[in-house]
């Protein structure tokens, strides 16, 4: 099967993050940079990748890459690329642009260059001088980082975030790949206990449900690869096929999520319902202060609010502190919380077990992991006792 080169794009501090799920998806030629995860495989990978990667921002497919420090070396080597092995004659194909401590900082002009270039490539195979543009869509996007052209086709269309359950969003939305990330992060694992005490409209509890039948992320959206003639329709069959035969729907769990505002939770109720996950969440109104159980060894990883988003500092901070005490009581519990409070340790009165610096959107963030004890392992039964105990 032919072999590509693909770019999983990821938010900064997540890269580890990606590279392990690529590298669970049976990847192995793995490469990690800033922003982005590089990987080569059979163009099975276009589809299976989409479909699921959790934290992921899309996947782009890699065209060439080469150095470039003038408009007419830009314009050459962008020409001398293969483009028609994957444009077809009728194929609309816009280009973006970005550039960062390169001489050709101009990203307008270097997007115009680029056209201009693929256009002349696509004249050479298909013999005209004129594109429609109406048909599939290629959106190629031209990256320069220090005098290197990087050129890639997006293959997945909306961002992988989209999942297609949220059609109704809280006022401080949390992205569904940093939320995924948040959870992978955490090593949870689907026989304990797993609670978000400010689930607002369900993001966090609807990706664990997800991870906890490992059902794909893909699963219910389309990709904009899928209209494309050189990727096989028979490989998003067999990779769409992949994902129901790994799912595991009688995978039990127990997911709550509570939040103080009724009608976010009604958000959250509908959400879920969207991602087929309804009936694996308890959502309930609960106060954070309110916050009680007699389950042991529970997880509970949330997004309370930040000062820059819903709240002043002194609220957000005097909120920081009763979550320290409400928190305390659950001792056995390992609790994981984003914010961007730099303060946040001081305000919760407890020093993290772990630190990790990520962004939501533009915000700098940090995020805190207080691990707790583990369970102790079930003692062992020999089948001598087993016996003499069924007599």
């Amino acid at each position: 099967m032919q072999k590509v080169e693909l770019i999983a794009t990821a938010t900064f501090g997540l890269e580890s993050v990606v590279a392990e799920e690529v590298r669970g998806l049976g990847y192995t030629d793995v490469q990690v940079e800033n922003g982005k995860v590089t990987f080569r495989a059979d163009i099975s990978a276009i589809a299976r990748a989409n479909l699921w990667l959790r934290t992921a921002d899309r996947v782009r497919l890699k065209i060439g890459e080469f150095q470039a420090t003038t408009f007419d070396e830009l314009f050459e080597k962008t020409k001398a690329l293969p483009w028609a092995d994957w444009i077809t004659e009728d194929a609309a194909f816009p280009v973006e642009g970005k550039s960062v401590k390169s001489t050709l900082f101009s990203v307008p002009d270097c997007q115009a260059i680029v056209k201009k270039a693929v256009v002349e490539s696509l004249k050479k195979t298909y013999k005209r001088d004129w594109f429609e543009e109406k048909g599939p869509m290629y959106k190629i996007e031209v990256a320069l980082l220090k005098d290197v052209a990087t050129l890639t086709i997006d293959t997945s269309g909306p961002g992988l975030h989209k999942r297609g359950y949220r059609g109704l969003i809280g006022t401080a939305p949390l992205k569904e790949t940093m939320a995924a990330a948040m959870i992978l992060l955490s090593r949870w694992k689907p026989d304990r206990v797993f609670m978000d005490p400010f689930c607002g409209s369900g993001t966090i509890p609807i990706e664990a449900a997800l991870i906890g039948q490992n059902i794909a992320p893909g699963m219910n959206r389309e990709f904009v690869s899928e209209s494309w003639p050189a990727v096989p329709k028979t490989v998003w069959r067999e990779a769409r096929a992949e994902t129901h035969d790994l799912a595991r729907y009688d995978q039990k769990l127990d997911i709550i999520g509570t939040d103080i505002d009724e009608e976010i939770l009604k958000v959250a109720r509908r959400n879920a319902a969207e991602a087929g996950v309804d009936d694996l969440i308890h959502f309930q109104r609960m106060d954070v202060r309110d916050v009680r159980t007699k389950k042991k060894y529970g997880y509970l990883i949330c997004n309370p609010p930040y000062g820059e988003r819903l709240g002043e500092w002194k609220q957000v901070s005097r909120l920081y502190g009763e979550m320290g005490k409400t928190f305390a009581a659950l001792d056995t519990w390992s609790f994981y919380v984003i914010t961007s409070d730099e303060l946040f340790e001081e305000h919760f009165g407890r020093k993290a077990s772990k630190k990790r610096k990520l962004y939501n959107g533009n915000i700098k963030v940090d995020y805190y992991q207080f691990f707790g004890p583990k369970p102790p392992r079930p003692s062992f039964v020999s089948p001598a006792e087993q016996e003499q105990h069924l007599r």
